[in-house]
């Protein structure tokens, strides 16, 4: 089976990344500085390898970003359900800090990310969107063999994304970073998956945002 590439990307920034308030599945759109952000991630993959086909989470903030990497690469956009921003239950719509004083109990199970915790009203575990993301990426993965293919996404999508391809489990640490617009590298060949590079942010006039737990 030959290897598929994937160049995964975060949003750009929105005001609500700024505030570091949970968005979850709430559709929030980029802020100035996001556009500008997904126009040099734009830019800098028009220098690089040629992309064969582009995907994107149907949320608004990665809609926005991937439309303006279809435009520099005149490519076809096409939206996945299945990278779309894991679901955060009463998170939404809260800042981190608040979430923590209203919810202390949830939050604890929250932060030291106990995988099969469902945040409740509707929030996903960590096993869920493991699933999820990982059924997509195995379905572009078969589709897309030999080629590569970006996707747009988020950071919680990202998170399962670097776990799968180092073999790291989901309640383990988070050790790396999820900048806004940073661009990762990862490759997959017979089930086999492997990080090539992450959080790569020289495009950036200035470093996007790691406003994640």
């Amino acid at each position: 089976m030959k290897s598929t590439r994937f160049c995964l990307v975060r949003h750009g920034e929105t005001t609500w990344n700024a505030e570091k308030r949970i968005q979850g599945q709430i559709d929030i759109g980029l802020n100035a500085a996001g556009l500008a952000q997904a126009d040099a991630a734009a830019t800098w993959l028009a220098t690089r390898e040629p992309i064969d086909a582009l995907y994107s989470s149907d949320l608004l903030r990665a809609r926005q970003t991937a439309e303006r990497i279809a435009a520099r690469l005149n490519l076809v956009l096409r939206f996945r359900s299945e990278f779309r921003e894991r679901r955060y239950g009463f998170f939404e719509g809260l800042t981190y800090d608040e979430s923590r004083q209203r919810y202390p109990a949830d939050y604890h199970a929250f932060e030291t990310r106990d995988p099969g915790f469902a945040i409740p009203f509707g929030g996903e575990s960590l096993e869920q969107l493991s699933e999820r993301v990982i059924a997509g990426l195995r379905d572009l993965s078969v589709a897309h063999g030999g080629q590569t293919i970006v996707v747009v996404t988020h950071g919680g999508v990202l998170d399962i994304v670097n776990r799968l391809a180092r073999g790291n489990s989901l309640s383990q640490p988070r050790d790396f970073v999820i900048p806004n617009a940073g661009i990762n590298w990862i490759r997959v060949s017979d089930e086999s998956w492997t990080l090539e590079q992450w959080g790569q942010t020289g495009h950036l006039t200035r470093s996007g945002m790691d406003e994640l737990p």
